[in-house]
């Protein structure tokens, strides 16, 4: 009996030591996420200047908001890379730390800069607690990062039970409840309010609080409510908007689930638990513990989800249920679903044993077939809300905002990079 348990626990470290083997080094990693970014810095070297596609943009659109949150992974990994702690710094002082808009924008694709302020803001902090006794930014300079996306969410909230005027043609008209009509608004909103429970929970809980519940109410109302639910718990996927609900269908007569849709929402639930995760470490006072339960719920169901829907290849299809409707790599989707497989492993809620392979093999593939030499990434789809749009997709082929598919790619690679050996 003896031996036969011993045999069982040799196989078993065998079985752990390959499986550890497969994963990627360290070094190799963030090799390929300073190669993409530094392509990407020498592109556009004026963090500044506005986006030119079909007319002018600030470059704190959304887009460029997703670039930014992919670069603050990435700074905090390698802190020492003074190029990229200045060209975030640049950016955020260049618009002032305020969405995009104004302080009074409804639009989630406004706000998503927020994110990478707030993250900025708290991962400064942070440093200077590490390198200084007693160490953090004055309070004048925290109120000129934060305030703006304060200022915003609270504008958001005062919204909550606002009765629609009839007599408007607004596109946010109403309650703020009612905001995210898209599931892409999901990611672009849902960490905001997450991050800003975080940040004053220790202080302001009932502030804070306020902050979890808008958040939670709208990605409810989104998932259950609007146009019957964008969220199809049967097949663990999402719609991407109230068009794409059946009857719609893909040309095999399945359902429309977008890839970089259904990415959108797994990162956010990932961007929510984390910060539930970050404020309990930090002994925060949060209220969220039910939320949490929710977002873990549903971020597991789309993760068994996704793996019966991955290909052969190790991609995800534009659309992930059906491969004849515009089938083939896409870098953005498959990124953002390998952020969140990361994270989820490095977090003990999904199985090693079935995810890590994914993620390791997954990982590579992205790295050896979409990362050019020079740092271009291929495969990246276009800005649209649906698999035909900006077809086709190739190695070569430069889609018409080059920002947020880096974005997606460092969010997989700094959790990646966690994993690695």
């Amino acid at each position: 009996m003896k031996r036969i348990l011993t045999i069982a626990v040799l196989l078993m470290s065998v079985c752990a030591l390959t499986q550890a083997q497969k994963m990627p080094k360290r070094a190799d990693v963030l090799k390929a996420m300073n190669c993409a970014n530094d392509y990407f810095i020498r592109k556009y070297p004026d963090a500044t200047k506005p986006t030119f596609v079909k007319k002018e943009r600030p470059s704190n659109l959304w887009t460029r908001a997703v670039y930014f949150e992919g670069l603050m992974e990435l700074i905090k990994l390698n802190p020492d890379n003074q190029q990229n702690i200045d060209y975030m710094e640049t950016w955020a002082n260049f618009h002032k730390w305020t969405p995009r808009n104004g302080v009074n924008t409804r639009d989630a694709d406004d706000y998503c800069c927020s994110q990478a302020y707030l993250d900025y803001y708290t991962w400064k902090n942070l440093q200077l607690r590490k390198t200084v006794k007693g160490g953090a930014l004055s309070e004048e300079e925290s109120i000129k990062m934060t305030n703006p996306s304060v200022e915003c969410m609270k504008h958001l909230m005062s919204l909550a039970d606002t009765q629609p005027d009839p007599n408007s043609k607004a596109k946010f008209n109403g309650s703020s409840i009612h905001d995210w009509t898209w599931i892409d608004a999901i990611q672009m909103g849902l960490p905001v309010l997450t991050t800003l429970e975080k940040l004053t929970g220790k202080n302001h809980p009932d502030r804070a609080s306020k902050y979890s519940e808008q958040g939670y109410r709208m990605y409810i109302w989104t998932r259950d409510t609007l146009a019957g639910g964008l969220f199809n718990k049967a097949e663990g996927l999402w719609w991407r908007d109230k068009d794409f609900v059946p009857p719609y269908k893909e040309p095999n007569g399945q359902n429309c689930y977008w890839s970089r849709g259904n990415g959108w929402v797994y990162a956010a639930l990932v961007r929510a638990m984390e910060d539930a995760l970050d404020a309990k470490s930090w002994n925060m006072n949060v209220t969220w513990n039910d939320h949490f339960t929710d977002y873990k719920a549903d971020f597991m169901t789309m993760s068994e989800a996704l793996v019966k829907c991955q290909r052969k290849d190790y991609f995800w299809n534009c659309s992930l249920h059906d491969d004849s409707n515009f089938g083939g790599k896409e870098l953005t989707g498959t990124s953002l679903f390998i952020y969140g497989m990361a994270w989820g492993v490095r977090n003990n809620m999904l199985d090693k044993e079935t995810y890590l392979p994914i993620i390791a093999k997954t990982w590579k593939a992205m790295v050896k077939k979409c990362l050019h030499k020079n740092g271009f990434l291929g495969y990246v789809q276009g800005t649209g809300k649906e698999p035909k749009d900006s077809q086709p997709v190739g190695y070569d082929t430069e889609p018409d905002f080059d920002d947020y598919g880096l974005g997606c790619f460092l969010l997989a690679g700094s959790e990646v990079y966690k994993l690695a050996k």
